[in-house]
C-alpha cells in the first residue's frame, strides 16, 4: 500500500515537472495541468490492471497465473494461492469420495441412498443386480415405484426400521430362487440408507436343516413304530411258531432299514469331515466293477421275482486313484438305484469308458420311469424323493445320491444326470485324467 501511494506521488511529481515545460504564461497553471494529467494517467493504468484481474477472475482458470504489478498484482497473487489451496482440498476430498464409492462398489452388499422423499440418489452395482436397477436411468425414481413387493412397501411405509425383512430378488425364479435381506437406516435430514444382502444360501441351509431333522425323525420313527407294534403283539397275543417267526422276520427287516439309514448318515458325516483322498493309492477298476455287479445282482434277486438284465462293460483295463470304500459306495449306490427303479426283466447298462482326453466315465443307464426336469437339480439333496410312496416301497434311505455327489466332489469328478419321463435315466461320474491311468491288458 505504501508503494502504491509513493508511485502516485511520483506520477504527480513527474506531471508537475512536465507542466513547467508547457508554454503557458503562468507556471502555476502548467504545474496544476501536469498534475491533473498525471493523475488521470495513473488512474487509467490502475483501472487497466483492475480490468485484467477482473477478466482473470471471470475466466476462472486457476491453472494459469496472471501477471500484474502493484496492489492488483498482490490481490491476484493471493487470490491465485487461495484458489489453488481450495482446489487442492477439493481434489483431495473428491479422491477420498471416489475411494469411498469404490469401496462401496466392491461391497458384496447392496447400497442404495434415498433422499427425504424416498427417491434414489445413488446405488452400487450389487444393489443394481439385486433389484434390477439401472444406475443411470433409475436415479431420482421413487423406490416404491421400482420395488413392488408388498412386504417391502409395508416396511418402507412404516416407522420401525429396527429389523430387516426378507424378500425375493428381482431375478428370482421358481427353479433358482433368490432371497434378499433388506434393512433401512435413517441418516441426515430425512434421508435413508438401504442395505441389501443375498441370503439365499442361508435360507436354503436353514430349510435343508429343518428338512433333514424332519426326514431323519420320520425315517427312524416309521420302523420304530412297526417294531413297537410287533413287540406288543408278541407280548400280548398267543401266536403260533410260524406267526412268531414271520413277525420276527419283519422286525429284522425294519432293524436293517434303521441300520442302513444310520450307516448312510455316518458315511455322509465322514465324507464331509475328512480331507479328500490322495492319489497315492491306485485301485483296479475291474475289481470295483466286479463288486458292484455282485451287489447289484444280489439286490435284484432280493427285490423282484425275476432278475434284471444287468450288463457290465469296460472299454479297457485301467486304474483309478482314490478311496476304495468311497468309490465302491458311490458306484454301488448308482447301480442299486437303477435296480430299485427298473421293472423286472428290463436291462440296466453299467459302463466304464476311457475318454480320448485321458478322463474316464462311469455310467449307469436304467429303464425306469424317468425323472421330470424340475426334479433333477434337487436329486442330490438329502432325503429328497421324487415319489415318496414309491421310494418307501423300494427301501431306499434317500441319501444315496447325496453320498454319490460328495464322493464325486472329493475325487474331482463331475456328476451328470440325464433323464426324461418314460425314457429311463442315465447317471455318470466323469473322473479327471489326473486320477485315471490305463494299464496293459
Amino acid at each position: 500500500m505504501v508503494w502504491r501511494v509513493f508511485r502516485f506521488f511520483l506520477f504527480q511529481l513527474a506531471g508537475a515537472l512536465l507542466g513547467l515545460l508547457l508554454p503557458l504564461n503562468n507556471h502555476l497553471h502548467g504545474v496544476l495541468l501536469g498534475m491533473v494529467l498525471a493523475s488521470a494517467l495513473w488512474v487509467l493504468l490502475d483501472l487497466r490492471r483492475g480490468m485484467v484481474l477482473l477478466a482473470w477472475l471471470k475466466e476462472g482458470n486457476t491453472q494459469s497465473r496472471v501477471r500484474i504489478s502493484g496492489l492488483w498484482g498482490e490481490v491476484a497473487d493471493r487470490t491465485w494461492r487461495l484458489t489453488r489451496a481450495r482446489d487442492k482440498k477439493v481434489e483431495e476430498s473428491q479422491g477420498r469420495l471416489n475411494e469411498f464409492l469404490a469401496a462401496i462398489q466392491a461391497s458384496p452388499n447392496g447400497v442404495v441412498l434415498l433422499d427425504a422423499q424416498g427417491c434414489i440418489e445413488w446405488c452400487n452395482e450389487t444393489a443394481a443386480d439385486h433389484f434390477a436397477f439401472d444406475p443411470q436411468r433409475d436415479v431420482l425414481q421413487h423406490i416404491g415405484n421400482l420395488l413392488r413387493d408388498p412386504g417391502f412397501l409395508a416396511y418402507l411405509g412404516g416407522e420401525d426400521y429396527a429389523g430387516d425383512i426378507v424378500m425375493p430378488g428381482a431375478r428370482s425364479t421358481a427353479s433358482r430362487p433368490v432371497q434378499l435381506a433388506v434393512h433401512l437406516h435413517r441418516y441426515g435430514e430425512g434421508r435413508k440408507l438401504l442395505l441389501s444382502r443375498d441370503v439365499t444360501s442361508v435360507e436354503q441351509a436353514d430349510v435343508m436343516r429343518r428338512d433333514f431333522v424332519a426326514n431323519v425323525s420320520h425315517e427312524i420313527r416309521t420302523p420304530l413304530t412297526v417294531m413297537s407294534g410287533f413287540v406288543e403283539t408278541l407280548q400280548t397275543l398267543p401266536l403260533s411258531n410260524e406267526e412268531r417267526a414271520r413277525y420276527l422276520d419283519l422286525m429284522a427287516q425294519q432293524a436293517r432299514r434303521m441300520q442302513t439309514l444310520v450307516s448312510d448318515l455316518l458315511t455322509l458325516s465322514k465324507l464331509e469331515g475328512s480331507p479328500p483322498p490322495g492319489t497315492a493309492e491306485w485301485l483296479s477298476v475291474a475289481g470295483l466293477l466286479l463288486l458292484c455287479e455282485q451287489d447289484g445282482r444280489d439286490l435284484s434277486r432280493l427285490l423282484v421275482d425275476q432278475s434284471h438284465d444287468l450288463r457290465f462293460s469296460m472299454s479297457g483295463p485301467c486304474e483309478i486313484a482314490g478311496s476304495h470304500s468311497e468309490l465302491l459306495s458311490a458306484m454301488s449306490n448308482l447301480v442299486s438305484n437303477a435296480v430299485r427303479y427298473t421293472p423286472a426283466g428290463e436291462s440296466i447298462e453299467v459302463r466304464w469308458q476311457n475318454l480320448p482326453d485321458g478322463r474316464a466315465e462311469f455310467s449307469v443307464k436304467d429303464a425306469g420311469p424317468g425323472i421330470a426336469p424340475e426334479h433333477i437339480p434337487r436329486l442330490t439333496e438329502r432325503f429328497y424323493r421324487v415319489d415318496r410312496s414309491r421310494s418307501r416301497e423300494t427301501g431306499g434311505t434317500g441319501l444315496g445320491l447325496a453320498i454319490v455327489k460328495h464322493v464325486a466332489q472329493r475325487h474331482g469328478a463331475e456328476l451328470l444326470i440325464e433323464s426324461q419321463p418314460g425314457q429311463g435315466s442315465r447317471f455318470a461320474m466323469v473322473f479327471p485324467a489326473s486320477r485315471v491311468r490305463q494299464i496293459p491288458a
